[in-house]
């Protein structure tokens, strides 16, 4: 069954709009990217086999990680690296944006909106399932999404 947390070829691969990337500057790397983009995210990737969780991270950190419970384990490492932009749903409700995010980022961003993810080859999607939201651990990320001129709200934690 295709839902949007599995594409019609059932991988939890989903690509971020290339306007949201754009919009927010560079990044130094990605560590969870799919092996096979038509983008780049950051100037480094990490694909799911070398396992961006155990590697060193370093720099401006991407991180549209795997949906599913560990998503939080992602935001979690973002945390502790201090320097990067996470975009996941919003599920403000849950233990791990409670732990992760609303106790450890500096900011949220809710996307006006659902946001239409895109096919490992490109193509875009239909609308997501849920809202989306950007989460910013440091104030010079913040100021990326304040300069970013993305429709939505900034929430500063």
């Amino acid at each position: 069954m295709k839902t949007f947390n599995t594409n019609t070829e059932n991988k939890e691969e989903w690509l971020t709009p290339p306007y949201i990337l754009e919009a927010l500057g560079g990044f130094d790397l990605d560590p969870c990217a799919p092996e096979f983009r038509p983008w780049d995210m950051a100037k480094v990737h990490y694909c799911k086999e070398q396992d961006g969780l155990s590697q060193k991270w370093f720099g401006r950190v991407w991180c549209n990680p795997p949906y599913g419970r560990q998503t939080f384990d992602w935001l979690k490492r973002l945390a502790e690296h201090k320097n990067g932009i996470a975009l996941i749903f919003a599920r403000t409700e849950t233990k791990g944006f409670h732990s992760e995010v609303w106790r450890k980022a500096h900011s949220v961003f809710f996307f006006l909106g659902r946001l239409k993810f895109h096919y490992p080859d490109g193509a875009q999607g239909d609308c997501a399932n849920a809202p989306s939201c950007l989460v910013a651990y440091n104030a010079d990320n913040t100021d990326a999404i304040k300069k970013s001129g993305l429709n939505g709200k900034l929430i500063i934690l």
